[in-house]
């Protein structure tokens, strides 16, 4: 089992230091890893926190899973790697016209 763990439907006003300090109650925390939107700046309301190890992420998990952290209730489980997507998107290259 990974000690990573995705953290979601977090509220857009819970930082890294937020998730930190949740986390830090069940084992040491080596890694807080909010994800934001590039365009606006603010939270996409989920993370990630890396754990010490695997016993520490699933005592995590059991502890925070359906707790309320900054309002909402979270959702904690292992997370999984990310899928491969194809790349790009849209109508070719710039400079290319569609016909």
């Amino acid at each position: 089992m990974s000690n990573k763990l995705f953290v979601g439907n977090l509220a857009f006003s819970v930082t890294e230091n937020d998730l930190n300090d949740a986390f830090a109650a069940h084992g040491t925390v080596t890694e807080t890893n909010l994800m934001m939107d590039r365009a606006t700046g603010r939270s996409r309301g989920f993370g990630f926190v890396t754990m010490g190890t695997s016993e520490e992420a699933q005592k995590a998990i059991a502890a925070l899973n359906g707790t309320e952290l900054g309002g909402r209730i979270i959702t904690v489980n292992t997370a999984r790697p990310r899928e491969e997507r194809p790349g790009g998107g849209g109508y070719g290259r710039a400079g290319q016209s569609r016909q």
